[in-house]
């Protein structure tokens, strides 16, 4: 076989390999316990079921899955505080600052992301309501938006 061959396929070899691999750890990234990549971009995230003095079945519902969904899944970033959860009463005048901060209007599921530049980024889920009739779909839902908040999507 010729010399040049073979230093060609081992520099080939060797090329894949830094393609495959090099990325996985130069992109900042933090692998949690359970497997989930955590952006190192990412300060906090904050989710808050925000509702009135007066809630309906549907807005308990869907306060009480996100809850669970994320003291089933998110009890250790619930720990280290790099995700926090609340039920917040909006009409309660010493939560008007996060009702502002957010924009709540009534009751809803808001994702609020902080990064480590001190940027921040906030989104209402409003899909959450058409899934409080199933609780695995909800959880698994809830569950898939979250990990992809954590991971920086």
């Amino acid at each position: 076989m010729n010399k040049k061959l073979v230093y060609g396929i081992i520099i080939g070899v060797f090329v894949l390999l830094l393609i495959i691999f090099i990325p996985k750890y130069l992109n900042g990234n933090v692998i949690a316990d359970n497997n989930q990549k955590i952006s190192s971009d990412i300060e906090k995230i904050e989710i808050y079921h925000f509702h009135g003095t007066n809630q309906c079945y549907s807005c308990i519902t869907m306060g009480n899955m996100a809850e669970e969904t994320i003291n089933t899944y998110f009890s250790k970033e619930l720990k280290s505080g790099k995700l926090v959860f609340g039920h917040i009463n909006g009409e309660l005048p010493e939560n008007s600052p996060l009702v502002k901060k957010y924009g709540a209007t009534g009751s809803s599921l808001w994702i609020g992301v902080t990064y480590k530049d001190g940027t921040f980024t906030k989104e209402e889920n409003t899909n959450v309501w058409y899934k409080i009739s199933n609780k695995e779909d909800y959880m698994n839902y809830l569950k898939g938006v979250i990990e992809s908040k954590l991971s920086g999507e």
